[in-house]
């Protein structure tokens, strides 16, 4: 049985909305309670970084990232991220590792709507993620849009609201 980390720093995937102007906080890590009743083959750790929009990162959030992955003894790591600067944690994450000594394959998703919405993409990109974890080589992806991409080959097209590679 394969165990994989969970690392949650917030984002989209978390957010919780209080009025009709779209007054929003980052709320409590979605991905717990999302897989929770799912009775799943693997065990899951879970472990909540931070809970910040994205756009709000800083290389000193990124860098918590970093040990955080450094520091677990997984090989499994899904980090659940905001999608505006996922692919720039994701760089942090594969450019401390030299050239093939990263033991660890981490997959980073998120959503483009919160995980309380019932039209969210959320539970869709964390199922991608998850399966993504249990096939791919070592090595730092991104499960977004109904795909999984190295982190270096994808950005996120706000126009067509999706992550397209590059």
């Amino acid at each position: 049985m394969s165990v994989i980390r969970v690392l949650t720093v917030g984002g989209t995937i978390d957010k919780i909305y209080f009025d009709a102007k779209s007054s929003y906080e980052v709320g409590p890590p979605a991905i717990e309670d999302m897989i929770s009743d799912l009775h799943l083959n693997q065990d899951f750790f879970f472990s909540a970084l931070m809970r910040k929009d994205s756009l709000e990162m800083n290389e000193k959030d990124r860098e918590k990232v970093l040990e955080a992955v450094t520091g677990c003894n997984e090989e499994l790591i899904l980090i659940t991220h905001g999608t505006d600067t996922m692919v720039e944690t994701a760089y942090t994450i594969s450019n401390a590792f030299p050239e093939g000594n990263l033991k660890k394959t981490i997959v980073l998703t998120g959503s483009m709507k919160p995980a309380i919405f019932r039209d969210t993409d959320a539970f869709f990109n964390v199922g991608c993620a998850i399966a993504a974890l249990q096939i791919l080589d070592s090595g730092v992806y991104i499960a977004m849009s109904g795909e999984i991409f190295p982190y270096n080959k994808v950005r996120k097209d706000r126009d067509l609201g999706k992550f397209i590679l590059q």
